[in-house]
């Protein structure tokens, strides 16, 4: 089986992942003792999947151990005579999906430097490690975006997960079955979806026609300014500004921007630096200004913060699905 390996630039705990992931709802991701994390996935081909048993390894001296990653690529390798070619290729391709997936192709040496703000430091004290578990890809978050909105967390969810069971490609991996989500070629052909209404079947075909059009590849809109990525994104059918910074943050894997269409971060920040509750543009602004000492990491520290709130709030599962607004 291949295998890549991915070295951390600065503090990350894949077992810090896997607990996110566990109370993380679209993830649907069951518990695995052995310190495993299992994923499979669309890749960012748009028509091949990708199995995965992901590792990190254990430093004697505590310090940040290399993560690997033995994979499978559904279909497999292409004919014999580029077979080689093609092999090094989706090797590569599946090696800096699984970084964006992991946010280890960010650079976080310079991470540490912000606990000189002490919620920043709070925050990394109690979630040691812990880097933003993003969607697959932009194509996933925008689906989740779609099935998601204005419907309960924990039935889009298992509508997700119906989905995947019924249409994504079935994977075998370290022991265990999984099934991938759609690719957009098998999305645009799925005509019914219980629990879903016909406008967002419409919208799912949409979004699949787009990813297929390249237009929700990650390295693109990660290289676009900000404001101009969130622009494009909310040309596509039922994407809305919350949406889009959802696509943005965590389909493609943005590591700095401050997403001012989450009411539950702006609650986060306010709760966090003894404000007010945040009930205008001006407040919201004032919270974009707090978040500047984030920089270049504002979207990991969000992160972080709608993490905490999850975990000192009632039972329940936290996720960006759209509000009413979207």
């Amino acid at each position: 089986m291949p295998a890549v390996t991915l070295t951390p630039a600065g503090p990350f705990s894949l077992a810090s992942s896997i607990r996110f992931l566990e109370g993380f709802s679209p993830a649907s991701y069951a518990h695995a003792p052995d310190g495993i994390l299992r994923l499979a996935f669309p890749a960012d081909d748009g028509a091949s999947v990708v199995a995965a048993a992901v590792r990190q390894e254990v430093r004697a001296d505590g310090g940040t151990g290399t993560v690997r990653a033995e994979f499978t690529v559904h279909p497999g390798t292409p004919h014999p005579a580029t077979a080689v070619t093609a092999e090094a290729a989706a090797n590569q391709a599946v090696r800096a999906q699984l970084a964006r997936i992991l946010s280890l192709d960010v650079d976080a040496t310079g991470f540490p430097g912000l606990a000189a703000d002490p919620v920043v430091a709070g925050l990394t004290a109690d979630h040691p490690g812990l880097r933003p578990v993003c969607f697959h890809s932009p194509y996933e978050a925008a689906t989740w975006a779609i099935i998601g909105n204005r419907i309960r967390m924990t039935q889009a969810a298992a509508i997700k997960a119906r989905i995947a069971h019924q249409h994504g490609h079935r994977v075998h991996i370290a022991g265990q079955t999984l099934h991938a989500f759609p690719t957009p070629a098998a999305l645009r052909t799925i005509t019914h979806v219980p629990g879903l209404t016909g406008i967002k079947i419409q919208r799912l075909h949409a979004l699949a026609e787009a990813a297929l059009d390249g237009k929700l590849d990650a390295p693109h809109l990660r290289a676009l300014p900000a404001d101009h990525a969130l622009a494009e994104l909310r040309t596509l059918p039922g994407i809305g500004p919350f949406s889009a910074e959802l696509i943005l943050i965590r389909g493609a894997g943005h590591p700095d921007v401050f997403p001012r269409h989450e009411p539950r971060v702006h609650k986060a920040v306010a709760t966090a630096y003894g404000l007010g509750a945040p009930t205008t543009d001006d407040d919201v602004t004032q919270l974009a200004k707090i978040a500047d000492r984030w920089k270049p990491y504002r979207s990991w520290v969000a992160f972080l913060l709608r993490v905490r709130a999850h975990d000192t709030s009632l039972p329940g599962p936290m996720c960006h699905s759209s509000p009413p607004s979207s």
